[in-house]
């Protein structure tokens, strides 16, 4: 360190000792802990600069909090309705009350039953009943999503909200300040024009309130008259719609859900309390009348936020309960794999001691860097006995886990550390075995278009590759 001033000297022994106090804290990890305090120690004032804006802000939401102080998440009663009595209900697994017990203590909302949660895989047919159902809402409509495009499909969208806003609905949009980045403010005008209500979650300006650098709401959610709800992987552009397709561009394979029954609760909490956050004006959340049960093949459902302002991060948590419970197979597609170490070891032993463990990436990511630091961890999988398959004929995005053909879960959450520490996300698990059984016939139709890697030749790539992979792999808590 160059001579200094005293008092400025000993402003920057201050500043850096109070950072990596806080790194000591906030239990990172052991790795990640060593490597703030390497960073703030090697490179004073910048390195404790970077802690505070790179790494996971202690994000206090008082909302959700209350929710699982109500439910007592800590300790939960094994007598009281929800997941315990889901679990105990006739041709239910001890696996799967299992599972909602992990689901309500980590997330403060009990399972429901009695949904319909059909897939929507086919990107032309899930855009006509968003849109569908939007051109038919009477009362509210409840949007959120990371990504919105200026493009054909993203005009579209946001033209059909103000025509919703102008007819009376209750319309609120809410959009992340990085993925909608270059929305066109004049179709949000329309919407507010009309009546209806635009925020951004996180903004990018530092003079704005709850601004964030590095967190971001990678959620994808609509909810429209407390009755019909849609979650999943698809984002709103010409990529995600087939449009872009239909013209010959990139396009992307994805998997979305659209959900009837109480269950839509739940979806409408989640857009309250974020709104609520994004605002600071309270949405206050009313549970709607108890929709009609659709009947006794009805599912169930657990609905699944997660983000950095819940101490176990719960997409991760079931990710890791999914594979490491799994007894007979246990298939995962993530678009961006970048696994942390408890699930890589899941995996391991899993196919170890028998399952059937498969992995769906894309064979061409969209983000190069990604898909290089997800590589390294390719070889040593394959050698354990994990199936690795690579999809050929398009960008694949969907994010899924099925278990044993019991269970199975859809969402905006990827298996990457971003999706398990920095964004809001949300999925839906369901505990069906039709459903289940749709979702690995999805699976293992992609594999069909798929290549799967071959361990020998893994470990014949060139030095240069392993080191490419193995360098973008040193990033992957920022990716």
């Amino acid at each position: 360190m160059p001579d200094l001033p005293l008092p400025l000297l000993i402003g920057v022994v201050v500043l850096d000792a109070y950072a990596i106090a806080r790194v000591l804290l906030r239990h990172h990890g052991v790795s990640t802990t060593v490597a703030w305090i390497l960073a703030i120690a090697a490179l004073p004032v910048i390195g404790a600069a970077l802690y505070f804006l790179l790494a996971v802000p202690h994000v206090r939401h008082a909302i959700r909090k209350r929710r699982l102080d109500a439910v007592g998440a800590e300790d939960y009663p094994t007598n009281s309705e929800g997941a315990v009595e889901l679990g105990g209900q006739e041709g239910a697994s001890a696996e799967i009350a299992s599972l909602f017990r992990l689901t309500t203590r980590l997330t403060g909302m009990a399972p429901t039953k009695g949904n319909r949660v059909p897939l929507l895989t086919e990107d032309e047919r899930a855009f006509e009943r968003i849109e569908e159902v939007l051109a038919g809402a009477r009362e509210t409509v409840w949007a959120e999503y990371y990504i919105v495009k200026n493009d054909v499909t993203g005009r579209r969208f946001l033209g059909l909200l103000a025509r919703c806003a102008a007819r009376g609905v209750e319309v609120r949009f809410l959009y992340d300040g990085v993925g909608s980045l270059g929305l066109d403010p004049t179709l949000l005008r329309a919407i507010e024009s009309a009546g209806g209500r635009t925020e951004v979650f996180f903004p990018l300006n530092p003079l704005r309130r709850r601004w964030s650098f590095n967190l971001r709401n990678h959620r994808k959610l609509i909810v429209v008259d407390g009755e019909f709800g849609f979650t999943g992987g698809m984002n709103i552009g010409d990529q995600y719609s087939g449009r872009s397709r239909l013209r010959g561009a990139r396009h992307f394979r994805d998997t979305h859900l659209e959900v009837s029954g109480p269950a839509v609760a739940d979806l409408a909490r989640i857009f309250c309390e974020d709104w609520t956050y994004a605002t600071g004006a309270q949405l206050p959340f009313t549970s709607p009348p108890a929709p009609a049960s659709p009947g006794p093949e009805g599912s169930a459902v657990a609905v699944l936020p997660s983000g950095p302002d819940q101490r176990l991060n719960a997409s991760g948590m079931v990710y890791f309960n999914g594979v490491a419970s799994a007894r007979e197979r246990v298939y995962l597609t993530s678009p961006y794999f970048i696994p942390d170490e408890p699930l890589v070891r899941a995996m391991t032993a899993a196919a170890l001691r028998g399952v059937d463990v498969r992995l769906l990436v894309p064979a061409r990511s969209d983000v190069p860097i990604v898909a290089a630091a997800g590589r390294s961890n390719f070889l040593n999988l394959v050698r354990s006995g994990v199936r690795v398959f690579c999809y050929q004929p398009s960008m694949l995005h969907a994010k899924s886990l099925v278990v044993d053909g019991s269970w199975g879960l859809v969402g905006s959450a990827n298996v990457d550390m971003r999706s398990f520490r920095l964004n809001f996300e949300i999925s839906v698990v369901v505990a069906e075995r039709g459903f289940a059984r749709r979702l690995e016939g999805r699976f293992l139709g992609a594999l069909e278009s798929s290549e799967e890697l071959d361990g020998v030749a893994l470990a014949a790539r060139g030095t240069f590759s392993r080191l490419r992979d193995e360098a973008a792999r040193l990033l992957s808590p920022l990716l």
